[in-house]
């Protein structure tokens, strides 16, 4: 175990180290996906994304900034409607939501994929955290609650190699 943990942590330096040596700004898109959950005919599903980056001391620093998408899929794996944008500043929170009368579910319930697609770039701040809910649309009473996300990285991404 022992081992294991440390190639990832030698694996994740290096990482961070080839990082900080670029020049310029780099941008690559970072895939979070939830697990999937069910949707009741009386249900929205919301996902909230906040930028918990500090406001940096330097008035010339860059302001942190978290920008990207949300997509929501059905069973079958057809996109729901299209891609919603979200920006969040220091300390701010987005929620994107999808009603049930909005996800062309058959029925009283059904299967949706919840992703966000996070646009990174190497000179904005952004620490994203990530949860989805769904809540009973009438009184508001939260149904599902899910506070974490797996995340899909890409090996190379825009110029930062791994």
């Amino acid at each position: 175990m022992r081992t294991v943990l440390f190639g990832f942590l030698l694996a994740a330096s290096a990482c961070c180290v080839s990082a900080f040596g670029q020049t310029g700004s780099k941008t690559f898109t970072r895939n979070f996906v939830f697990p999937p959950v069910g949707l009741g005919s009386t249900e929205t599903a919301q996902v909230n994304v906040a930028n918990t980056a500090p406001v940096p001391a330097s008035a010339s620093a860059t302001a942190p900034s978290c920008t990207g998408t949300v997509t929501f899929a059905g069973a079958n794996g057809a996109t729901i409607g299209k891609a919603m944008p979200f920006t969040a500043g220091a300390g701010q929170i987005s929620s994107v939501n999808l009603p049930f009368n909005s996800a062309g579910i058959t029925g009283v319930r059904g299967a949706i994929l919840v992703s966000v697609q996070q646009t990174f770039s190497s000179n904005t701040p952004c620490q994203l955290l990530l949860s989805l809910e769904t809540f009973d649309t009438t009184t508001g009473a939260t149904h599902i609650f899910l506070g974490s996300a797996s995340s899909v990285l890409p090996v190379v991404a825009a110029g930062f190699e791994h």
